[in-house]
């Protein structure tokens, strides 16, 4: 059996049938064929900040985001630091 995808509009739908409509989670549930823990993980995902909640296929979290660019930096400051050990010994075995 495939596991069945469900985009981000379909989530925020779903978690405003329940918050702002006020239709059970059960009944929410059976309407949308879907499971109600997947229902209420929903809900809470959605609590937060909702223009946050969901991401996936490229939207990220901003903190991934910048985790994701500090690392890069630190690759690259590493690889700098590296190059500056090496032309260090190198200058320094030349000049004996």
């Amino acid at each position: 059996m495939k596991r069945r995808v469900f985009s981000r509009e379909f989530k925020v739908e779903a978690v405003k049938l329940i918050k702002e409509r006020g239709v059970a989670v059960a009944q929410a549930a059976r309407d949308l064929d879907v499971a109600e823990s997947v229902l209420r993980r929903w809900a809470r995902e959605g609590e937060g900040n909702p223009r946050q909640a969901f991401p996936g296929h490229g939207q990220v979290k901003p903190e991934q985001q910048e985790l994701t660019q500090l690392r890069r930096e630190v690759a690259r400051l590493k690889a700098e630091r590296d190059i500056l050990k090496k032309a260090a010994a190198y200058f320094a075995r030349e000049s004996i």
